[in-house]
């Protein structure tokens, strides 16, 4: 059986968006989730789901990926892609990261959560505003935004990250970032079993 690879994630998106056009296609982050799903599982939490409706408290939302245990679910991924106006997306996903966990954090506190995000870096350009770049704008605000541990869980923060550059004008091609996806997998299945050491038992 195939395991998905980071760069069939990335292929993927391109043929959607790029070639087939369909650029709001419900399906073009599926073979990501399927890459989140396997990376877990290597790592001793089987079983993850993709789409999942989880309450928060402000409202439900959909998390691209989530593992369940002992009836709660204790991970939770989202997954993004911004392949046009960085200048415009770029603050609004930061501020969607920030709303989205603090949500799902009121519910429940313990948590992990974790953000994979893809991102077009020909379109990238520099803002003077912020003294850089906006893919480097994008990783050093999430940055700031996680490491979350306990005891200090502050709402709105997470545990873990990774942002991926690629450049769609030609084909797609992975710039940078690739090596911070294994990382932010560690990080997340670490930290879940720090929270939940009952795991370890089952």
């Amino acid at each position: 059986m195939h395991e998905s690879t980071l760069q069939d994630a990335v292929d993927s998106l391109y043929q959607l968006v790029v070639v087939e056009g369909k650029k709001t296609s419900t399906k073009r982050l599926s073979i990501l989730a399927e890459l989140c799903i396997d990376e877990l599982a290597k790592r001793g939490l089987k079983g993850a789901e993709a789409e999942v409706t989880i309450p928060g408290g402000g409202r439900p939302k959909d998390w691209d990926v989530a593992w369940k245990w002992a009836g709660k679910y204790r991970l939770v991924i989202s997954l993004k892609s911004i392949l046009k106006n960085l200048a415009g997306t770029v603050p609004n996903r930061i501020d969607d990261a920030m709303g989205e966990t603090t949500s799902i954090q009121l519910y429940s506190p313990e948590v992990v959560t974790g953000y994979l995000m893809l991102i077009d870096g020909q379109g990238d350009t520099y803002s003077q505003k912020h003294n850089t770049t906006w893919v480097e704008l994008l990783r050093s605000r999430l940055a700031n935004l996680s490491d979350r541990r306990a005891p200090y869980w502050s709402p709105g923060t997470f545990e873990g990250f990774a942002v991926v550059e690629v450049n769609f004008s030609e084909s797609p091609k992975i710039l940078s970032g690739e090596d911070t996806v294994a990382q932010m997998f560690d990080t997340l299945v670490a930290e879940t079993l720090v929270r939940n050491p009952g795991i370890h038992e089952a």
